[in-house]
């Protein structure tokens, strides 16, 4: 078992963290499965440690409500803030995130990222730790104004390069296998002496591919999949200039009631929470 890094003694850990970690063994205690992500994953996995500003924790969907009446028998006041994606768990300032999917509906959480990942110490406790693949996928596609998450990917790259199953990372990104491909761009130019630790038959094979799309006639239907890394800056494409916004079914996994909710959070207090 590896350490966070962070604070693990209860002597050690200030009224936040002793927050986040009542969070945690509450819900270990009763028996939902949760995976722990955020600054607490990366350090893990790179050993960067950075303040955050939250908590986050990672579930399935369907052990959400679960999760929020354990909570609220001990003490703690749950919302479902975006019902497609996150809830938070509230104390004073104070916030634990507790996530199911992404904003854009992509990286919905299932029975293989608990079948991946990581065993870790965490604030003192005992816990599963998302798994990198599943760190990356979900980090590839947040490319906001305010928050960009490639320099995390690259990070997490470098630290795991030759560790990470690459056939499940690439099955993972599916059809969106160009957002991996630009990362991993990024990677190389980032550290010109260490592009030959991103498998050739991975770069081989994405590069294969857009060479056949180049090749390949384009798409006469006018999707744009902008909406996909970033919320706010493509939306005059698919409101004005008559673009499908790949993240509606069936195109995407959400409904117009889900994007309508995702978009009116723009205008709230900035946070952490990512795409």
């Amino acid at each position: 078992m590896v350490s966070s890094g962070l604070p693990a003694g209860d002597s050690q850990l200030d009224p936040e963290s002793t927050f986040y970690k009542g969070v945690l063994q509450a819900l270990d205690a009763s028996g939902v499965p949760v995976l722990v992500g955020g600054a607490y994953a990366l350090a893990i996995y790179t050993g960067i440690e950075r303040d955050t500003k939250d908590f986050d924790l990672f579930l399935r969907q369907s052990d959400y409500d679960r999760a929020t009446r354990v909570l609220a028998a001990n003490g703690y006041e749950t919302e479902l803030k975006f019902p497609h994606w996150l809830g938070k768990v509230h104390a004073g300032s104070w916030c634990v995130d507790l996530i199911f999917n992404s904003g854009n509906g992509l990286t919905r959480v299932d029975d293989a990222w608990f079948e991946h990942a990581t065993e870790a110490d965490v604030l003192g406790v005992p816990a599963k730790v998302m798994p990198a693949e599943e760190m990356i996928w979900s980090k590839a596609f947040v490319m906001e104004r305010e928050r960009y998450d490639g320099a995390d990917v690259v990070h997490l790259l470098d630290a795991r390069a030759e560790r990470l199953n690459w056939p499940r990372l690439l099955d993972r990104m599916g059809l969106h296998w160009r957002v991996l491909l630009s990362h991993l761009v990024q990677f190389g130019y980032i550290y010109p002496g260490e592009g030959h630790r991103i498998p050739a038959w991975v770069m081989k094979d994405l590069l294969d591919r857009l060479r056949n799309e180049v090749d390949a006639p384009g798409s006469t239907t006018p999707i744009c999949r902008g909406t996909l890394v970033s919320r706010e800056q493509y939306l005059h494409d698919v409101q004005s200039q008559g673009y499908i916004d790949a993240r509606l079914k069936p195109t995407g996994s959400l409904s117009a009631e889900d994007i309508a909710i995702w978009t009116a959070g723009i205008d709230e207090p900035p946070s952490d929470a990512r795409e």
